[in-house]
């Protein structure tokens, strides 16, 4: 699609296309991928160090103990980012919210990987500052790449969740292998590198966006030298700038009522996110503990190969993401695209380490953090179909892509259910085949396509401008919510086992998301209603 069509806010540079977007959604798209691989490299570990025994280098935690930390923290992650918001808004802009909220985090990491109690609670607690900074800033700067291109968001926030995917696949694969085979402060430490590799290549190369995202005092200022690279530029900011008055520019009920559609579609988030982190949780034990993940012979010989083209086929997608982005940009920011290059070079290098050391053994034994990069896996493949759809005829309104998502949801945990049928009540362990964790992953992944980019992007549409940092703050404070009843829910793992089975378990999370959805579907009419023409 050409410009003559979708006008990109932003410097000259920008309006250079890649796949179809602005250049400037791929450094974020980076920025956050290096992000998302520090927590979701983290996260990996947490339950599974906590609950492994001390011989093993873990601190031998109940598992109640050990979900109802991880509740807390990422309940903690997303609650912050109310504050990240606030702060953005009225002092210090999103870039710079961005760039400190990745150093602190980049500290977070470097704590946690020193192995001992008050360096694990520190390093949780600047994991969290940090977050709350970067999280919902990031989102905000799209939204001002995109104000005069509405049309577009939905596809740009499902681009930006494959990059979301993409650093989630490589932190839960890398993290999580060096993590279990080398030891746990190993695999905290990987994960604050790369964070810092993602802060240095956003910093570099934040001049692509123009004066999107600068603080409210130098955006007053209208710094021609800091802001703008041609003529153009300024009758484009103008534009901009009378984009947001008219955005604003909405009678109080109708607002009221697009606040209201923001609010139902936050409660059932909370629904959705409380089933959907049993992936870091419940999910995780379910791989260690009653899952046979040791292969011999033929069936370790096909997952190797398998493996290896899970792992090899995305990296290479995502390689040529970047080469693309260099051609681009390469020039005018320089440093940004050498912290770029040089972090994947490192990636491609412990990646073929560790194919390479899985080939040099007679048994496999699947690391139980593996299972966590199927959703991401999957999310690469099929966020550009979803993408599509989203910008073709068949886009449905907000309401039934939620309700889709949550009746998906459900029948991942439908999937689990059935195969766990066969373990015994008050079971400690058991081995049941990994084939139906791999379907779980997959329809939990289509759910979460439907669901989680599409709530970013229409929280931006219903509200405005002046206070999208605050209100996607609110977002995730409900996610937050979902995170924290996951964790509480998914501790409950042992007593609801010993009292019934592991398939009465993940039966409760196959029916209350199923029961929402369809109920979410059934107000479409009404909420469609309440938006009053935003589509």
């Amino acid at each position: 699609m050409d410009t003559t069509e979708y006008r990109f806010e932003g410097s000259e540079m920008n309006r250079k296309l890649l796949l179809g977007h602005p250049s400037g959604l791929f450094i974020l798209f980076f920025t956050e991928m290096w992000e998302r691989f520090s927590y979701y490299g983290m996260r990996a570990l947490l339950v599974l160090f906590l609950t492994s025994s001390l011989i093993d280098g873990g601190w031998a935690w109940s598992r109640e103990e050990a979900l109802g930390l991880y509740g807390t923290y990422t309940m903690l992650v997303y609650f912050t980012p109310i504050l990240g918001g606030l702060l953005a808004d009225k002092l210090l802009g999103y870039r710079w919210a961005v760039a400190l909220g990745a150093l602190i985090m980049t500290l977070g990491h470097a704590s946690m990987a020193l192995d001992t109690p008050w360096s694990l609670y520190a390093g949780i607690g600047l994991l969290v500052a940090g977050n709350g900074l970067f999280k919902p800033n990031i989102t905000s700067i799209i939204n001002g790449i995109y104000i005069n291109a509405q049309e577009k968001k939905d596809g740009a926030f499902t681009i930006f969740y494959m990059g979301v995917n993409a650093g989630a696949f490589l932190g839960i694969m890398l993290c999580g292998y060096v993590g279990e085979t080398q030891g746990w402060h190993w695999g905290f430490g990987l994960a604050g590198i790369f964070m810092f590799f993602g802060m240095l290549q956003f910093w570099f190369a934040q001049g692509i966006f123009g004066r999107i995202g600068l603080g409210p005092k130098k955006t007053a200022e209208f710094d021609i030298s800091d802001a703008i690279e041609s003529k153009d530029s300024i009758t484009d900011e103008s534009s901009q700038n009378e984009a947001i008055i008219k955005q604003e520019e909405v009678a109080p009920a109708v607002q009221r009522d697009r606040y209201i559609v923001v609010g139902i579609l936050a409660i059932f988030t909370i629904f959705f996110w409380a089933c959907f982190e049993q992936a870091g949780g419940s999910m995780t034990i379910f791989a260690k503990d009653y899952t046979n993940r040791v292969l011999d012979g033929t069936a370790a010989n096909v997952f190797r190969i398998v493996n290896t083209l899970l792992t090899i086929v995305p990296l290479i997608i995502i390689t040529y993401v970047l080469f693309k982005l260099f051609k681009i940009t390469f020039k005018k920011y320089f440093a940004s695209n050498i912290f770029l290059g040089t972090s994947f070079a490192i990636i491609w290098v412990i990646v073929l380490w560790m194919l390479y050391s899985q080939f040099d053994s007679a048994k496999t034994e699947i690391p139980a953090s593996w299972f966590g990069i199927l959703n991401s896996f999957f999310i690469i493949a099929f966020a550009p179909l979803i993408s599509r759809i989203w910008e073709s005829r068949f886009n449905p309104p907000a309401p039934i892509k939620f309700g889709i998502g949550l009746v998906l949801l459900g029948l991942g945990f439908g999937v689990l259910a059935y195969g766990s049928s066969g373990i015994p009540q008050g079971a400690l362990t058991a081995s049941v085949s990994i084939v139906w964790l791999i379907f779980a992953y997959l329809l939990h992944t289509l759910g979460e396509l439907t669901l989680s980019p599409v709530g970013l992007s229409y929280v931006s549409k219903l509200v405005p401008a002046k206070v999208i940092g605050m209100m996607f703050g609110l977002w995730y404070i409900a996610i937050g919510l979902g995170n924290k009843a996951a964790g509480a829910i998914g501790g409950q793992i042992d007593k609801i086992v010993a009292s019934h089975s592991m398939s009465y378990f993940f039966m409760i999370f196959t029916l209350i998301p199923i029961c929402a959805g369809i109920f979410l579907m059934v107000l479409t009419p009404m909420l469609k209603k309440l938006m009053h023409g935003v589509k």
